[in-house]
């Protein structure tokens, strides 16, 4: 079931079209990354998603309502969805567990305080003033106030940019767990292996328009584009683009009567399929 549904979506800021016809669906239980350089449209399409910002044209459903939508139904609405946004405000002064608690009483359906500062790892700070957490601790403390409200969907806007690689992992483990207990997680990043660590379905904005959306596996024909071989041949280093890079390998083993020297086999990764597509390039 698809609990997101947008047609036609436009978005103009004066002379800029920031989103140019836009169709998108995002199915119920997954997490569907979206993906854009700055500029892209992606921002924009997120914020008219979360409410936040009205659209030109096009349709949109989240959850079966219109965003755009004011008044008592927009409350209930948004009592179903969870914003974690890239950089937020909090009370240093309150506790973790304050904090939460003071979120927890402006929802309908609400998840057990307890039960939240559990999930998202900050049981042993809870009486702790915000002002002395981590900066991964604050970040997961933004998440507990995007689900403290039970929600059925919830947006993540570059939930791990500054962490170092430890703090991520965890991370990527806390948002995965919010899916297995039935979440529909949009997700918003930068970091390309951070989309394919987590998302079943991703979709590249650029210059307004969707260029594809696909499985990170799948992206840009990936799972299909020719392997590089490369291997050491006397003091030259030495390449091959192929579609059988196995029958290429076996070649070179036995021209080499065994083990083929500095071998490398490689497919194109998800950046380079990214920049591909953003018409970007390796620095």
């Amino acid at each position: 079931m698809s609990l997101i549904e947008v047609k036609g979506l436009t978005k103009s800021y004066g002379d800029v079209h920031a989103v140019r016809g836009i169709d998108l669906s995002i199915e119920q239980g997954e997490i569907f990354s979206i993906l854009g350089p700055n500029g892209a449209g992606k921002t924009s399409t997120v914020e008219i998603l979360e409410g936040f910002r009205t659209r030109d044209a096009g349709s949109v459903s989240v959850l079966g309502f219109d965003p755009n939508t004011r008044g008592h139904q927009s409350r209930e609405w948004r009592n179903r969805i969870g914003i974690v946004l890239q950089t937020s405000a909090d009370a240093g002064d309150l506790t973790v567990f304050e904090t939460i608690n003071h979120f927890h009483g402006y929802y309908s359906n609400p998840r057990d305080v307890d039960e939240v500062i559990n999930s998202v790892g900050l049981k042993e700070k809870e009486h702790a003033l915000i002002r002395n957490l981590s900066g991964g601790q604050r970040r997961r403390l933004d998440v507990a106030l995007g689900i403290i409200g039970n929600p059925e969907l919830i947006f993540l806007d570059e939930p791990t940019t500054g962490f170092d690689p430890e703090a991520r992992r965890a991370f990527w483990s806390l948002i995965k767990s919010l899916r297995n207990d039935g979440a529909t997680i949009v997700l918003t990043t930068h970091y390309l292996d951070e989309a394919e660590a987590l998302a079943d379905r991703v979709a590249v904005i650029n210059k307004g328009v969707i260029v594809e959306i696909s499985t990170p596996a799948d992206l840009g024909g990936r799972a299909t584009s020719q392997a590089t071989v490369q291997w050491r041949d006397g003091d030259q280093i030495k390449f091959e683009k192929t579609d059988n890079p196995t029958a290429l390998v076996s070649s070179l083993a036995t021209r080499f009567n065994g083990e083929v020297p500095e071998l490398v086999v490689t497919r194109p990764s998800l950046e380079d399929i990214y920049l591909e597509m953003i018409g970007g390039v390796h620095e």
